[in-house]
């Protein structure tokens, strides 16, 4: 009982940690939560991340907080997934809380709206480097670099809804591993 009780606290602490360090949002907390959740703490298998990171991506909600409570549920149960989840919000809560009732003194300042211009550029590098660790566990074919631009061109030129995208790329996807399926049989 007294190990359960220590991941889970593990479970919400980590994940506290991650909402706590990480700024922009989901996409910029998937770094973390791949070293922290597979390479540190070994709750989850890279290639489990990887499904997850798209199970949680065309889920409702924010792809973090799905995230942390996929691995919280793999790692603890329901009251690890609770946790997971806890943690992961918690500080964005009382950040945002804390930085609305500042900003709206402060916001004239000059050196208040770099700052944040210098936050949005560390958010797009480590969303970079999260499109890096994801392509490079991506598997290699004509049919997943087709997909990939296809659903790139589609969400970013052609305004269709991500859900969309993701939908098409999971039957296209599913489409094509049973007709190797059947060739394989025949």
């Amino acid at each position: 009982m007294n190990g359960k009780i220590k991941n889970l606290a593990r479970l919400f602490f980590t994940f506290m940690k991650i909402g706590t360090f990480t700024f922009g949002g989901g996409y910029a907390m998937i770094p973390l939560i791949q070293r922290e959740a597979a390479q540190k703490h070994g709750w989850i298998t890279e290639e489990e991340l990887l499904d997850i990171f798209a199970v949680a991506e065309s889920t409702p909600g924010p792809i973090a907080i799905n995230c942390a409570t996929f691995v919280g549920k793999k790692a603890g149960g329901f009251a690890g997934a609770f946790l997971a989840t806890l943690g992961v919000v918690l500080p964005s809560f009382v950040i945002i809380s804390l930085i609305a009732f500042i900003l709206r003194r402060f916001w004239d300042i000059k050196a208040v709206r770099y700052a944040f211009n210098g936050i949005r550029a560390g958010v797009l590098a480590l969303i970079i480097k999260a499109l890096v660790s994801m392509y490079r566990q991506c598997p290699k074919s004509p049919l997943a670099y087709g997909l990939m631009g296809a659903a790139f061109v589609c969400a970013a030129f052609l305004d269709v809804s991500a859900l969309l995208v993701i939908a098409a790329c999971a039957l296209t996807g599913l489409a094509f591993s049973l007709l190797s399926e059947r060739g394989d049989r025949a």
